[in-house]
């Protein structure tokens, strides 16, 4: 049942006119310089989940991970337990871990990077700067599992903890890996190396792109980096032809032999992933003569439903002996565009007679309906059509909230006003490379409706609070409630580059303290409606606007586009 009993909707459509949703004796307080949100829900729709059904319990989508989940990571225990890590950037909490004892059913667990000590020197960075690709390992030797990554603005870096479903490390830098894209490889012998993507021989690269990839024994027992640095491969599979961004680095020792796997050709529409093998974790490395292992950037661009950009992937084999992997990759709207970012998928490995793991080969296409024999889908999973339904009456933030560029704590609050999540009118803005009110989520569909209720009393002209969607500092749509001098108003206001541009406003009643603001969105386009009797009517303030503004197509970048609640007095 809904936390506040005493609510109820005014039955005279005058009463609605003139106080918005409730009496004022119903009301909540509304602090000075203050919104108050009572929920956000989120639904997602897309068409393609409800035209193709699942066939049987065996049977499940991918991405496993649907919304911005990029540059995935996974490791094992050996007894049964999964971890899955992936990128966030500028956003806090960092690094969301994910738990699960089959590959399929999966539950976020908290995150790797909680504290404000593991996130150093975010403010000022653009929002695609900060965490770059997370790589989570298991050490046998001592039972700990790692997680290396690159802090844009701080170098790289690792956290560990013997206990993941809990709290990590702060960081133990790591200066003598430079460059990004660090992975920690345990072998069996206790011994351990670390490999990333790096600069070109001598710091002189041949052409834009070129890049290496290098190993530097790790000792993991003093926590520092010993020996040697090594090139393993210069510019990528075939150096004549100057591939570009040969990064994001794994190392395994299967069946003797050692495997370096890396994604090559950049993170669009040319990404792939590659693979070589040698008798050495020092190499030489030799490349497999099929490479790539995984790409879709040959298929024509008009097939059903594409899936893009595949590549950056972990490998991994299961209890029963199987061999999956994840790896990133988009899903345009008819090849156009997408607002979701880079996903996490997950597909079965196979392997070549010659003892190469790949996913893809030729003409092969990913498909978003995989099986797993003997593992039945739960009720709770993070694919397919979800909802999600924030009452915001517990303490603490649930785990798919972010912030921007720290913990925010100083900006809002779940207790203040309990059953509500208050936010300040902070005299900062998310144009700016600072920390906002801003409480966000990703999106995880084309097709979704999003909503909330907001409670809020502007005191003058230059607060203004609502839901915004946010791509970049330069690429939002914010539906945002104000004050003039003269009359209250709804707008919509598409922030675009430099400049902050009104769509389209509306007037309000001049006392009405009580806001339903709603999103639709069909994947091409967004429509936004208010309300101000708790959902009795409806009024449109913006239809059929573009949804591409918020693209990585349009905004560049690496993050997907997150929705959620902002103030602001800037």
């Amino acid at each position: 049942m809904k936390k506040h009993l005493s609510k109820f909707l005014c039955i005279a459509s005058s009463c609605a006119i003139l106080t918005g949703c409730f009496s004022t004796d119903d009301a909540p307080e509304i602090a000075k310089g203050t919104a108050l949100f009572d929920n956000f829900n989120y639904q997602g729709k897309d068409s393609y989940y409800t035209q193709n059904p699942l066939p049987d319990a065996e049977s499940f989508y991918t991405p496993i991970l649907p919304g911005w989940y990029s540059d995935p990571s996974i490791c094992t225990n050996g007894e049964g337990d999964y971890f899955l890590v992936t990128s966030t950037f500028t956003y806090f909490p960092g690094v969301p871990i994910f738990h699960s004892r089959d590959l399929v059913n999966w539950k976020q667990v908290g995150h790797v990077l909680s504290r404000p000590s593991q996130l150093v020197n975010m403010v000022g960075q653009h929002v695609s700067g900060g965490i770059f690709a997370p790589a989570i390992s298991y050490n046998p030797h001592n039972k700990t599992y790692y997680m290396i990554t690159t802090n844009v603005g701080a170098g790289n870096f690792y956290v560990k903890t013997q206990d993941p479903f809990g709290e990590w490390s702060d960081p133990i830098r790591v200066p003598e890996v430079g460059g990004i894209d660090p992975s920690i490889f345990f072998d069996d012998d206790g011994k351990a190396y670390v490999v990333n993507n790096d600069d070109a021989p001598d710091f002189k690269a041949e052409y834009d792109g070129h890049r290496t990839i290098r190993v530097q024994e790790f000792d993991w027992k003093n926590d520092k980096m010993v020996g040697p640095r090594k090139i393993l491969v210069n510019k990528g599979v075939h150096p004549e032809e100057k591939p570009i961004w040969i990064e994001g680095p794994h190392m395994y020792k299967i069946n003797g032999k050692y495997y370096l796997m890396d994604a090559e050709g950049g993170t669009s529409v040319n990404h792939s992933e590659v693979i070589f093998r040698s008798d050495s974790p020092w190499g030489p490395f030799k490349a497999w003569e099929k490479n790539p292992i995984l790409t879709q950037r040959h298929l024509d661009p008009k097939r059903p439903n594409p899936i893009t950009c595949a590549g950056h992937a972990d490998i991994i084999q299961t209890a029963e002996g199987d061999w999956w992997g994840v790896f990133l990759a988009c899903r345009p709207i008819n090849n156009r565009f997408e607002n979701l970012g880079r996903e996490t998928f997950l597909m079965p490995v196979k392997w070549s007679e010659d003892g190469f793991p790949y996913f893809t080969q030729g003409d092969e296409i990913i498909l978003m309906i995989q099986r797993r024999e003997g593992v039945t889908r739960g009720q709770d999973v993070t694919f397919g059509n979800f909802s999600d339904n924030e009452e915001f009456t517990d303490t603490i933030l649930g785990m798919q909230w972010m912030t921007l560029r720290g913990p925010a704590t100083d900006l809002y609050s779940l207790t203040q006003t309990p059953g509500y999540l208050t936010l300040k009118c902070a005299p900062v803005s998310t144009r700016e490379r600072n920390v906002p009110a801003y409480i966000g989520r990703r999106m995880q569909h084309h097709e979704f409706d999003a909503s909330t209720r907001m409670y809020f009393n502007p005191a003058d002209s230059t607060e203004r609070a609502g839901m915004l969607l946010f791509k970049d500092e330069t690429h939002q749509l914010f539906m945002a409630v104000s004050q003039t001098a003269t009359e209250r108003n709804i707008s919509l206001i598409k922030v675009d580059g430099q400049e902050e541009k009104v769509i389209s406003t509306a007037a309000l009643p001049a006392d009405a303290t009580c806001f339903d603001l709603k999103v639709y969105s069909d994947g091409l386009s967004y429509e936004f409606v208010y309300s101000i009797d708790k959902g009795e009517s409806w009024n449109i303030l913006a239809t059929a606007i573009d949804a591409g503004h918020l693209s990585t197509t349009k905004a560049g970048g690496f993050t997907g586009t997150t929705i959620g609640l902002y103030s602001t007095c800037k």
